[in-house]
């Protein structure tokens, strides 16, 4: 039968992927708290252009770092696919390919942002639209970037869950671990998909930014505590197994 050593690129990459895991937290909860935050001025659309128009490099500074977000995520989801490819190639690969759509999609979105800054920096081809058209258009595409966010969790779950099932089946990290991860990415999963099957759901606003909290919370417990995991402790082969690891 034939069996499988972990490897010196598996244990490598286990440290790549924790610093990211862990790189990646930090840097999200920066970006929301230093710039999502100062953005997330008014619903009402003309309020939030003229904040966008009185603080343009605060929100370059939001592109850059979201961009800088998605380069180390593209270098997470490699880690992870040289881990467990040993478990699963076929899933690995799938997981892998569902992840770089969701970071090539962040990327399409974050254009979107440039679109916002070009309409409020009044170039002589947007002359012939007037200020509340053009704050008209800005809340269009706003509007639009966050529904792209929907999509890109609609992505990023179902990649995340494969990776966790791999980590759950490989017990390279402790099996509770790796099924937190799979509960914790399927409940985003789930209220992703009703916020966009019930788009009405802002009428109730309190009732969702707590839900939204709910489900981000265990997502963000996951990636810490496995960040941490990778990076300190690495992967280990249960000692039953001996060190080797039968294929899927």
């Amino acid at each position: 039968m034939t069996t499988y050593n972990i490897n010196t690129s598996q244990h490598k990459a286990a440290k790549v992927a924790g610093f990211a895991y862990l790189l990646l937290i930090i840097g999200s909860i920066l970006h929301h708290s230093i710039v999502e935050l100062n953005l997330i001025v008014s619903e009402n659309t003309a309020a939030i252009a003229n904040f966008i128009t009185t603080n343009e490099l605060l929100f370059r500074i939001g592109i850059a770092g979201d961009l800088l977000l998605i380069v180390c995520g593209i270098i997470l989801y490699l880690a992870l696919y040289v881990i467990l490819r040993i478990i699963n190639e076929n899933l690995a690969l799938l997981a892998l390919i569902l992840l770089s759509i969701q970071a090539s999609l962040s990327v399409v979105i974050e254009l979107t942002s440039f679109i916002v800054l070009l309409l409020l920096n009044g170039e002589d081809y947007l002359t012939v639209f007037k200020t509340e058209q053009l704050q008209a258009l800005v809340g269009l595409v706003l509007n639009i970037r966050a529904s792209g966010y929907n999509v890109v969790i609609l992505l990023f779950c179902p990649g995340s869950i494969i990776f966790a099932y791999l980590f759950f089946k490989s017990r390279y990290i402790p099996k509770t671990l790796a099924a937190a991860g799979i509960f914790s990415f399927l409940l985003m999963l789930i209220w992703t998909l009703v916020k966009v099957i019930l788009p009405n759901y802002k009428s109730m606003i309190v009732m969702v930014e707590m839900i939204a909290l709910i489900c981000s919370v265990p997502v963000l417990l996951y990636q810490i505590i496995i960040g941490m995991w990778l990076l300190f402790k690495g992967i280990n082969a249960p000692p039953q197994d001996n060190h080797v690891l039968k294929p899927a």
